[in-house]
């Protein structure tokens, strides 16, 4: 089982890479450029929640393989940007599987250092969603998370499921991949049915 979230881990960084990356050439950056978006993007989330946790270094600069990952995709996005701009579909849902992936290792983290059930879903949804939050904040934009699509919430739903799992004692490993499976699957249907939260009506 930790297998299988390690694998979505790596989906997930390489999902969000290329999406910051593309977001960088969108907006005429350059190769540095199009490399701190895709690094910012599939791992800022993850130092920020370590940051905010008090583990330092964070996790995302130190374990190599992870920036190596999201240098490397973000390159070949680069390279390969026309390939990459015609597989939409199959990136949102590799970005699905990631947004899982990390909402539920935030969430054990987080519960690890203090099972407080604002603690736990703060730092999940911190650690999903926060890395799109500093790419839109780069270029520039409102972040998207703020705006349209079911995407958050999908996180703060299953954090706050791996904090009522793991509160009623269910073994850590199913409580982790439960919280996985509740967050990549809630984020597929909302793209399915094209799930919005609702917004003030226009005057």
């Amino acid at each position: 089982m930790n297998l299988v979230l390690e694998l979505a881990n790596y989906i997930g960084i390489i999902a969000f890479a290329i999406s910051g990356s593309m977001k960088a050439i969108k907006k005429g950056m350059d190769l540095l450029g199009v490399l701190v978006l895709g690094f910012s993007t599939a791992l800022g989330g993850g130092i920020t929640a370590d940051l905010l946790l008090g583990k330092t270094p964070p996790t995302n600069l130190v374990y190599l393989p992870y920036p190596l990952t999201a240098f490397i995709s973000s390159l070949f996005t680069f390279i390969f940007y026309k390939v990459f701009s015609n597989v939409n579909k199959p990136l949102l849902y590799a970005d699905a599987i990631g947004l899982g992936a990390f909402a539920s290792s935030g969430a054990s983290l987080a519960y690890s250092v203090y099972p407080s059930p604002l603690l736990v879903v703060m730092i999940g949804t911190i650690t999903a969603v926060g890395g799109g939050v500093i790419r839109d904040l780069l270029s520039n934009e409102i972040p998207l998370v703020l705006t349209r699509e079911f995407y958050a919430s999908a996180a703060i739903i299953g954090s706050f499921t791996f904090f009522i799992l793991k509160y009623e004692g269910v073994n850590e490993e199913y409580t982790i991949f439960i919280s996985f499976v509740i967050t990549t699957l809630l984020r597929i249907v909302a793209l399915r049915m094209k799930w919005e939260l609702p917004k003030p009506l226009n005057n």
